[in-house]
């Protein structure tokens, strides 16, 4: 069971996306919250396995409460799923940075919103793919990570694991890429959960910030 904090300030965003996840057999909502501050206090006490928020709301925004309970320095990270209505503006870079695991519009498809949630729960993270290009494009050019540097990390990846990155920065799912390589869902899995610490990221979406920041894919090739 996938235990869910859902945090939106808008009434019927929230009740909306509780009455989706809510329906799931494999899906808990374990509390809601209106603002921040309440999302904050909320994940701190239920822990749950996810963290759905949106980036704009009282008091502490989306964001501030992510580099609380998701930063990779501490002991035991909440995954948190960014869910908004803004596709390119500092928000986003702002939640690249603190290490979010996944990022969708909220006008994503139900099925979308489903497979993301799972996807993070499982610890591989997501991002919408109407955006990949844009925000990875124009994230690359306005900050630095400071990821393993490329040569070193290249010199440890299989070349099915690099295959499986390229294609992961074109913003397939773990399904697709499964079907693209003629492999199973489970060797991709696998082969994402021996690379990552390869590339020093912990997520989907850093490794594939790390593949544009190093030059491994360009805008032009996704």
């Amino acid at each position: 069971m996938i235990r869910t904090l859902i945090a939106d300030d808008q009434p019927l965003a929230r009740g909306g996306l509780a009455a989706l996840l809510g329906a799931e057999d494999d899906i808990e909502v374990v509390g809601t919250a209106a603002d921040g501050d309440q999302a904050l206090d909320l994940a701190l006490e239920l822990r749950p396995d996810v963290a759905c928020l949106d980036i704009r709301m009282p008091g502490l925004d989306g964001i501030e409460v992510a580099a609380r309970i998701s930063a990779p320095q501490l002991d035991d990270p909440i995954p948190v799923l960014i869910l908004t209505t803004f596709d390119i503006d500092d928000y986003v870079f702002r939640a690249l940075e603190v290490g979010v695991s996944g990022f969708l519009l909220k006008d994503s498809e139900p099925e979308e919103i489903l497979s993301a949630l799972r996807s993070i729960a499982e610890g591989y993270g997501t991002i919408d793919r109407k955006l990949t290009r844009r925000i990875v494009s124009e994230y690359t050019q306005r900050r630095q990570l400071q990821p393993v540097v490329a040569s070193r990390a290249l010199s440890a990846v299989t070349t099915r694991e690099r295959e499986i990155l390229m294609l992961l920065a074109q913003g397939m799912t773990n399904s697709e890429i499964a079907d693209q390589l003629v492999i199973e869902v489970a060797t991709v899995k696998s082969h994402l959960a021996r690379m990552l610490p390869k590339l020093g990221v912990r997520s989907r979406l850093q490794a594939v910030v790390w593949a544009y920041q190093n030059h491994l894919v360009t805008v032009q090739d996704a």
